[in-house]
């Protein structure tokens, strides 16, 4: 039924035969160099000049005023929600379309999460479907004690405290929108950005819209560290405490241990910043080689009556996994499994975070997007060509 795909596939890859990844890295670059750098200077941990440079690497490319590397995405997600005031028992919007490390980084937290449907177009957080919920769902109301506004849960009576919008497949989602809605409700706006290095939306950069954003550098993203994460903001007390505590929060001192408040050991080693610092000199062309890749799917899959998931206007997407929308979910398990069966690695979209047991019982609203896309889309192989 789809051998014509698969035939399409392994010519764009110029591999007739054999396994085709779903999304590989590509060291094609500075790695090994910076790596024996690193190697020679003994500064293998989270000391080092390399977590600086890509530090400063990073907040250039995005146009953010500063960078925090840490070990991995979910870690930069748990301190952007401490650093944003999310304590326990509070709550959190977010997406049930989406990877588990956003809502299991709002667990971290103590909070809860609440899942709030999705736009079918852009697969990311919907603006009016969030805005109903608030309006139906939530009171406002001024804490004198706190001398904030804030945002009540009508059912539970917790404070909402967060929103954190997650840019699918690195299609950026309507983020302007989401955050009027946020000030609005005065809830602190946190991106899940991990997928769309690359991606803007309105000429500027996913990430740096809130009053946090954060990055991925899993062995699958776009850019590698083999594990890794950052977190973007444009405040610099936030940046400040965000270094601190990811630190342990030791406090300087050429050689006493004397730690301040509760930290966490978070910060990128420098073996794996020297890898991200030779990624980061490769990204625009890994971006540029992505972008022509999704156009030839793009004419591929044109008159089909498959639809290739494309850039929406206002938006330039990284296209990092390239996704498809088939007619129903037998067909999208057919073709899964008829991909899969000849070595082209396919995969459907996760399973709904309010699916999983977990979080079954956290708030959620309508969810028909979601369930929609997740009985059709399906992605493709989308490794650099």
């Amino acid at each position: 039924m789809h051998q014509e795909t698969i035939k399409f596939i392994r010519k764009v890859y110029n591999k007739p035969i054999g396994f085709i990844p779903l999304h590989e890295p590509i060291f094609g670059g500075n790695e090994k160099k910076y790596l024996m750098e690193c190697i020679d200077s003994t500064f293998v941990s989270s000391v080092g000049k390399y977590v600086t440079q890509f530090e400063e690497m990073m907040a250039e490319y995005t146009g953010s005023k500063y960078a925090v590397a840490t070990v991995n995405g979910t870690a930069a997600l748990h301190i952007a929600l401490l650093l944003s005031g999310v304590k326990e028992n509070d709550e959190v919007i977010t997406q049930p379309l989406t990877f588990v490390a956003t809502a299991n980084a709002i667990s971290y937290t103590g909070a809860k999460p609440i899942f709030i449907d999705v736009d079918r177009n852009t697969m990311g957080l919907s603006p009016q479907s969030l805005k109903e919920w608030l309006k139906q769902s939530t009171i406002k109301r001024f804490n004198k004690t706190t001398n904030q506004r804030e945002t009540i849960n009508k059912e539970t009576g917790k404070q909402i405290s967060a929103c954190i919008p997650m840019h699918t497949f690195g299609h950026p989602c309507r983020i302007d929108e989401i955050k009027i809605i946020c000030d609005e409700y005065n809830i602190s706006l946190i991106e899940d950005a991990a997928e769309s290095l690359g991606s803007t939306y309105r000429g500027k950069h996913t990430g740096t819209f809130g009053l946090f954003g954060t990055l991925s550098f899993n062995g699958n993203k776009t850019i590698t560290t083999g594990g890794g994460g950052m977190l973007l903001t444009n405040d610099k007390e936030l940046a400040k405490k965000a270094k601190h505590i990811t630190t342990t929060a030791k406090q300087p001192h050429k050689w006493e241990y004397i730690h301040d408040v509760i930290g966490y050991n978070y910060r990128l080693t420098n073996l794996a910043a020297a890898l991200g610092v030779a990624q980061m000199e490769q990204l625009p062309d890994f971006i540029k080689r992505k972008r022509e890749l999704a156009k030839k799917y793009e004419i591929f899959f044109k008159d089909s009556g498959i639809e290739f998931v494309s850039e929406k206007k206002n938006t330039e997407a990284n296209y990092w996994l390239n996704a498809l929308i088939l007619k129903d979910r037998k067909e999208r398990d057919e073709f899964l499994e008829q991909t899969n069966e000849v070595g082209i690695m396919t995969r459907p979209i996760w399973e709904l975070m309010n699916k999983l047991p977990m979080f079954k019982d956290c708030q959620k609203g309508d969810l028909s997007n979601s369930e929609w896309l997740v009985d059709r889309l399906v992605n493709i192989t989308s490794s650099v060509i």
